[in-house]
């Protein structure tokens, strides 16, 4: 890795000069906080802990924390970041920092002895990509009712194709901590594809139909557009359902399903009682005024419910990355849809290995849909994961897990 060349924004960390540049102007650096940011951007495929830091960094020496968090203001200082802005350098609550901006690193060829700044070549894609994948390659597509679907494909290997659940943004994505560490861990060794469904994302947000059987009608359209023959399918929340509906419908091109935090009846639909119904009603009620007025309480409690042990700059993030993905109109449209979801008439017609993950104590999807899945697909095989999370961050041991069950399931 010696000679390596980090570029993030405006900056460029060039660990042959030991140098920090911002638009080509030397940065001063004390020299152990560049040797902390060093450390971090090399290993920024995860989080790296205090422990870590301090070994690497200082050695045999004897310091404290507060060495540590000083070279942390220092470097955070030095390229623009700060303790509550971590666009940088993100601090992991009792595991850790990681550095999570959107950078690409190059090496400097043999050629380049010539003189500084010649000889460059990009040897990786933007941090946050897997390591060795191809950059990530934007098309798109068109339904049958002329609606343009974006979709996208990253990584080399076999398929895995990600149904696609709302609030994503294929290009947004690599850079929010909502989604990014999916796309890395999911991409690894495979070759992921995945879309932004009608209404969000860079597919149309003016369509002409807003209905469940569209959102399957696209998911066909996509893997047309690929060409893809037979491969897995993974469905994420209201995607899990999207997904078994196509698995139904073409069990000739689906090998194996993945179900995660996924439900096979929407919260109206899965109503029994008067109560359940009332509360289905009122949360309906509070999205429609949260969405439509773009009230902050409103977004920042939703934000919580799928990062329930976030922080509030956790949901803060959350609450911008949703306002870019879709319309307040089409974040209502949404929500609508969602509770009139039922697929738990044909579930029991998928014919691959099925796999569903959940989290145990899920605050926005219960665990009991995902024993109702489970009941239903003939088959599956139910894992439910330590954590309350309905999007798994990277900060919580179930992540690892997660990712292992999958890599497991599709090399069987």
């Amino acid at each position: 890795m010696v000679g390596d060349t980090y570029r993030f924004g405006e900056y460029e960390l060039d660990r042959a000069r030991h140098q920090l540049r911002r638009a080509g102007e030397p940065v001063h650096v004390e020299p152990r906080a560049l040797d902390l940011l060093c450390h971090l951007v090399e290993h920024r495929d995860r989080v790296v802990p205090k422990n870590e830091l301090l070994d690497e960094v200082w050695g045999d020496r004897f310091v404290s924390e507060a060495a540590l968090t000083t070279a942390l203001r220092t470097v955070r200082l030095a390229v623009g970041d700060t303790g509550s802005r971590q666009q940088v350098i993100r601090t992991v609550h009792r595991r850790g920092y990681q550095f999570v901006a959107a950078a690409a690193a190059a090496v400097l060829g043999a050629e380049a002895s010539a003189g500084p700044g010649q000889g460059d070549v990009v040897k990786s894609t933007a941090v946050g990509e897997p390591l060795g994948a191809d950059r990530q390659a934007i098309r798109f597509c068109r339904a049958g009712d002329g609606t343009r679907i974006a979709y996208a494909s990253v990584g080399s290997g076999p398929p895995l194709l990600k149904a696609a659940n709302w609030m994503t943004h294929l290009d947004l994505e690599w850079t929010t901590p909502v989604w990014s560490h999916w796309l890395r861990g999911l991409a690894r060794n495979r070759r992921l594809i995945r879309y932004d469904e009608r209404g969000c994302g860079l597919s149309d947000w003016v369509v002409p139909g807003f209905t469940f059987e569209g959102w399957v009608d696209d998911l066909e359209t996509v893997v047309d557009a690929v060409g893809l023959d037979r491969f897995p399918l993974l469905g994420v929340s209201q995607g899990g359902a999207v997904a078994v509906a196509y698995a139904v419908r073409h069990p000739e091109r689906v090998s194996r399903l993945i179900l995660a935090g996924a439900y096979a009846r929407g919260r109206q639909v899965r109503a029994r009682t008067e109560t359940e119904s009332a509360e289905a009603a009122l949360d309906l009620d509070v999205a429609r005024v949260g969405w439509i007025h773009q009230d902050p309480r409103f977004l920042r409690v939703f934000a919580s419910q799928f990062l329930p042990d976030g922080t509030p700059e956790d949901w803060d993030e959350f609450t911008a990355f949703q306002r870019q993905t879709t319309s307040p109109s089409n974040g209502v449209r949404f929500l609508e849809e969602f509770a009139r979801i039922d697929v738990s008439e044909i579930a029991h017609r998928v014919a691959c290995p099925t796999l569903i993950l959940h989290s145990r104590d899920d605050e926005r999807v219960p665990v009991s849909q995902a024993n109702e899945l489970a009941a239903l697909i003939p088959d599956s095989r139910l894992v439910l994961l330590k954590s309350r999370s309905h999007l798994l961050t990277a900060f919580e041991p179930a992540w690892d897990e997660f990712l292992s069950h999958i890599d497991a399931f599709l090399t069987a």
